[in-house]
């Protein structure tokens, strides 16, 4: 991923919260015919290696499990909050004009081998897990034990599991820190000005970040 210095992440515990808020990540793996990219929800583990453990399933039929090379990483990319970012925001617009538009965002990237797990106890537990986490919040949370045990046997014969252990990971904050203070200024009173979830969360990223020394 290309990284400016001003925007990097280099704090693990940063990298892991997010991608706890955004479990839903793509795996993408090489297969015979290329890449192939799907949206996965994960569970990270961060004890049993120093970067983390990634855990998730995929549908039997699903035939990135099968058709992928052992030997190379895969990648899973987290997509934290993403907003458009219009020059209009910036005071450097009526000073002198020389803006662009640009995007802002924050993602995670993690790399590992990907092994393939096909055991029911072990999918137990990783759906069970999946399921508290996001399951948690609700008034009255569903536990994978709600079902009937023979309807949850017969639906875990048709996923399998796979484990990433993370070997590396990058994060990439870019919430306008190149910018002027008068222009982050004016880009958080622009983003809260909108209703969306995304903007609001985009604004409290670019108050947090505008402090930090650039480099």
């Amino acid at each position: 991923m290309y990284q400016p210095p001003h925007f990097r992440e280099d704090s693990l515990a940063v990298q892991h919260a997010l991608m706890r808020a955004h479990p839903l990540g793509l795996l993408v793996t090489l297969g015979s015919a290329g890449l192939v990219a799907n949206p996965v929800p994960f569970v990270l583990d961060a004890a049993p290696s120093a970067c983390g453990t990634l855990r998730a399933h995929l549908s039997r039929a699903n035939p990135q499990w099968q058709d992928f090379d052992a030997s190379q990483e895969a990648l899973v990319v987290f997509q934290g909050p993403e907003t458009y970012i219009t020059p209009s925001w910036y005071a450097a617009k009526r000073e002198h004009g020389k803006v662009v538009p640009t995007w802002n965002y924050a993602i995670v990237q993690a790399y590992g081998r990907m092994r393939v797990i096909d055991d029911p106890d072990w999918l137990l537990q990783q759906i069970t897990a999946i399921t508290d986490a996001q399951e948690g919040a609700q008034p009255e949370p569903w536990a994978v034990s709600d079902a009937p045990a023979p309807f949850v046997t017969a639906q875990l014969k048709g996923i399998v599991g796979v484990e990433i252990e993370i070997n590396r990971i990058e994060g990439k904050w870019k919430v306008s820190q190149n910018r002027s203070e008068a222009d982050r200024l004016g880009v958080a009173a622009g983003l809260r000005s909108s209703q969306d979830d995304a903007s609001q969360r985009m604004a409290d990223l670019v108050d947090a970040r505008g402090a930090l020394p650039v480099g």
